[in-house]
């Protein structure tokens, strides 16, 4: 595995792009701090963001996975840039005709997809706990330490997402045709979301118990956005609405197992792709 790993960070370095993409996301994320410098002033109304509690322990779990998950796109063109490279430049066959075999490549990829998932969490993790300890009203270690499921939720996240990604690149093997197509999915799953839940089941959830086994929507449904939890925003509601809105912000095994069923199909298939093509 260290063998597979050595190869394919040496092709990703000496790419600069791919170089300057992976820097810049982990600078992107970095800035989530900066959301702390945010303050807002109308007349004698004064808004300080870090103040409404979004870095307090265990939410800023919450929040900052959430977030950084707006990121992730930078790391996916790195990915299908680094299959767009493999056909472009030879290295695939090259690296075939060396002794990898097809199996061994397709485990190469993946084991970066994963490096790169952990290494997104770990910096989320380090990045939080810098944030909490500066800004959150709550430093007990039994607090501080509550909630790190949205950390396992964000890395199934990521390993999920750059799978699919993975996929793709070695499906259309041009980088801009596979984002192309990402994005042409994205927009097949909200025409197809919105079909059933306004067109076939209009008046139950029926929808939503379906849309939860989409690629991209079961993704997303491992981190519920986090904003409706802040007490100023839940005032909003109830001032609005006359009574206290319930949700759901938790993670839950089940939708964790529907990513990691994902991951294995789209793995499967990019050794799939690999194994039926002539290279």
């Amino acid at each position: 595995m260290k063998r597979l790993l050595t190869i394919e960070f040496q092709k990703l370095f000496k790419n600069k792009a791919s170089k300057f993409l992976i820097f810049s996301y982990f600078i992107l994320l970095s800035f989530i701090a900066l959301i702390a410098s945010i303050k807002f002033e109308f007349g004698n109304f004064k808004l300080h963001i870090a103040d409404q509690g979004i870095f307090n322990f265990p939410y800023i779990w919450h929040f900052n996975t959430y977030i950084a998950g707006y990121f992730k796109l930078f790391l996916a063109i790195v990915i299908v840039s680094m299959m767009a490279n493999e056909y472009t430049y030879g290295t695939l066959k090259q690296n075939l005709i060396d002794g990898m075999s097809k199996k061994e490549f397709i485990l190469s990829k993946f084991l970066t997809v994963v490096t790169f998932a952990l290494a997104s969490t770990l910096f989320i993790f380090v990045l939080s706990l810098i944030l909490g300890f500066s800004f959150s009203s709550y430093t007990e270690f039994s607090i501080v330490f509550s909630d790190l499921e949205y950390l396992i939720a964000f890395l199934f996240k990521l390993i999920g997402f750059f799978s699919f990604c993975l996929f793709l690149g070695i499906l259309v093997k041009r980088s801009a045709f596979a984002l192309g197509f990402l994005l042409i999915w994205n927009i097949a799953e909200f025409i197809v979301s919105g079909l059933l839940r306004w067109k076939f089941f209009p008046k139950t959830d029926i929808y939503s118990k379906i849309n939860q086994f989409f690629p991209l929507e079961s993704m997303s449904n491992l981190i519920k956005e986090p904003f409706t939890r802040l007490s100023a925003i839940k005032n909003i509601e109830t001032t609005i609405t006359g009574e206290e809105v319930v949700r759901e912000y938790g993670v839950h095994f089940g939708e964790i197992a529907i990513v990691c069923v994902w991951t294995v199909i789209f793995i499967y298939s990019s050794y799939y792709i690999l194994k039926k093509r002539d290279l």
